[in-house]
């Protein structure tokens, strides 16, 4: 194993069983690379949810750490945005126009929200990267995985046409 793989989170952004914005990357950065503009999507899209960038989340983590405070406590983004509208985020900053294909699937819960009252309540701090920013970062380093595993499968694809069985 080299440098690259154990410093690759494995199941984070391929598979088919990742979560919907590593999932959206992938699909997206695949379109992008192989100028095919159509991404599926999971049921009608209208699912909506909220997502927090990690280095948000670590923050959230360690002043709730030093705090007093010893109860439940949400810690998340409480932007609430529909699967239809994350996939044209992840579009606008890989820099493209997707196609979406709306297949059946799993959709999980039909929507899901962080109410952050509380957390500002008892931190005085709520989450401060935008879900642009957030996919800005995640994309980036996905479009270059998948563009690696694309390079490799066309090199294999080469070598599988010119090669000869007798």
């Amino acid at each position: 194993m080299d440098a690259q793989q154990r410093n690759t989170p494995v199941r984070t952004w391929d598979g088919g069983r990742e979560k919907a914005p590593a999932g959206l990357c992938r699909k997206v950065a695949v379109a992008k690379l192989t100028s095919n503009p159509e991404v599926e999507i999971w049921g009608d899209g209208e699912q909506t949810r909220s997502f927090c960038y990690i280095d948000d989340c670590i923050e959230g983590i360690y002043k709730l750490m030093r705090s007093d405070y010893h109860e439940p406590l949400n810690l998340g983004q409480d932007r609430l945005v529909t699967i239809n509208e994350l996939a044209d985020i992840v579009a606008d900053v890989a820099g493209i126009q997707i196609v979406k294909k709306h297949v059946p699937g799993p959709q999980g819960v039909r929507g899901r929200n962080s109410d952050n009252a509380r957390l500002r309540q008892v931190l005085g701090w709520e989450p401060e990267i935008s879900l642009e920013e957030g996919f800005a970062r995640t994309y980036a380093w996905i479009e270059e995985q998948v563009g690696v595993r694309l390079e490799a499968n066309r090199s294999v694809a080469a070598i599988l046409a010119t090669s000869r069985v007798f």
